[in-house]
């Protein structure tokens, strides 16, 4: 939630920084304005009015006493409370209404951000070279079903289009990733969260899913109550409501958090015809690295992640670059984006396989949660982060494209070895 006074101090900005990101919000910011209005001119005039109650009611036994005609005062009394209920009401819907559209107001770009879309996006860095072939490659889908890795037509059979199932192989090379991942984030200090994945709305709504996204996600209703849970649909959005509504010490910031889970999204739409296989899926696996951070230290904070997402890819010996996304490429929710972007030779391109977003202050306000000072006892907002280290999903094709050899077979990378009892190659059966 972007502040309200930076919105009232100067909106124009506000307005073009959202025109940058593509979004025009111009209207609502104009409207977010009149009902700030609104609010706290109702609030005025309701606690007047509550001050003269109070004051008129402690005058009434002293002029009972001095046998003074109270009727009129109770008849003020009377139009004071119907008044005091009829503000009440109102502030009641427009504080709804202006909940919900601060809510819908998407973060503002850095200042540092090319304006519009993808076409604006700066690769920063390259590493390593792409990979070439002295032979026909084998698209991802052929090698993992000659291979016995990945059983793509059982795995429709029990969950519908959009699903697949590991065999063999397959599922320990999946769990292999993930272990390195998560010996990495071990060894650079971080904390191991598993997070339940079923989440409350609230979750969605301090990560900034909702409520504008909230028809990619998988709902759950409550058969017991009115509640309604949703899937996870990524673990960002468990781990920026882990202190939801609480206030922490300075010194326990930086809190470093990564967590695995599988993340369930709805993918809706046609897929292009290069996408078939694992890239797209409503289910894939991912580790989250996430951060709270005191305001002054989210910088650092952000190269930390993505250098620790380029190592992630640099072990297993890809060939990747990394782009900082213009404002419009940036999801509503951050401030900025860097992707780490890996070929997947089928896909003739480069495809994302780790984001890595500052979202500032924005999930914290959502989420009311902050820090004190320990010199002043000042009360802030904390800045919040994350970035996938990594999503198994397009790293597991881009590993068996990449790595194949003329004879179907996959050469394992090096760092995933120990995981699979000092297997080197995968050969088919």
């Amino acid at each position: 939630m972007i502040d309200i006074k930076r919105i009232k101090d100067d909106p124009n900005y506000v307005k073009a920084a959202l025109r940058a990101k593509e979004v025009d919000c111009d209207e609502q910011v104009d409207r977010i304005l009149e009902l700030d209005a609104q609010r706290r001119s109702l609030i005025a005039e309701t606690e007047a009015m509550k001050a003269e109650q109070n004051k008129v009611s402690k005058d009434i036994p002293r002029l009972k006493k001095a046998g003074e005609d109270v009727a009129p005062i109770f008849k003020r009394m009377g139009e004071l409370k119907t008044n005091i209920s009829e503000n009440d009401a109102k502030l009641r819907d427009v504080e709804a209404e202006y909940r919900t559209a601060m809510l819908s107001l998407p973060n503002l770009p850095d200042p540092d951000l090319k304006p519009g879309g993808k076409e604006n996006n700066e690769p920063l860095r390259y590493y390593g070279e792409p990979h070439k072939f002295d032979f026909e490659p084998k698209h991802h889908v052929d090698l993992c079903t000659d291979l016995g890795l990945i059983d793509y037509d059982r795995g429709t059979k029990l969950a519908g289009t959009g699903f697949w199932m590991y065999t063999g192989m397959g599922a320990r090379l999946e769990w292999a990733l993930l272990n390195y991942f998560i010996d990495c984030h071990l060894a650079d200090g971080y904390e191991m969260i598993i997070p339940p994945l079923m989440l409350e709305y609230q979750c969605g709504e301090t990560a900034g899913q909702f409520p504008k996204f909230a028809d990619e996600v998988y709902k759950i209703a409550n058969p017991t109550d009115d509640r309604i849970h949703y899937m996870l649909p990524t673990a960002e959005a468990a781990l920026a409501s882990v202190y939801r509504n609480e206030i922490l010490s300075e010194k326990d910031l930086p809190k470093k958090f990564f967590s695995y889970t599988p993340c369930f999204r709805r993918e809706a739409g046609s897929h292009r015809a290069d996408e078939r296989g694992m890239v797209r899926g409503h289910q894939f696996n991912k580790v989250e690295m996430f951060q709270y951070t005191r305001p002054e230290d989210s910088d650092a904070a952000f190269d930390e992640l993505v250098a620790k997402a380029e190592n992630l890819v640099k072990g297993l010996g890809f060939h990747f670059r990394t782009v900082k996304l213009a404002a419009g490429d940036c999801s509503a929710s951050m401030c900025r984006t860097y992707d780490i972007e890996i070929q997947i030779p089928s896909m003739n391109g480069y495809k994302e396989v780790s984001s890595v977003s500052n979202a500032r202050d924005y999930q914290a306000r959502r989420g009311n949660i902050r820090f004190r000072r320990e010199e002043t006892g000042k009360i802030e907002f904390v800045h919040t982060l994350n970035g996938s280290g990594l999503a198994t999903s397009r790293i597991f094709p881009a590993m068996v494209e990449q790595n194949q050899r003329a004879d179907g077979s996959v050469v394992v990378p090096e760092v995933l070895r120990k995981y699979l009892g000092g297997l080197e190659v995968i050969e088919k059966k």
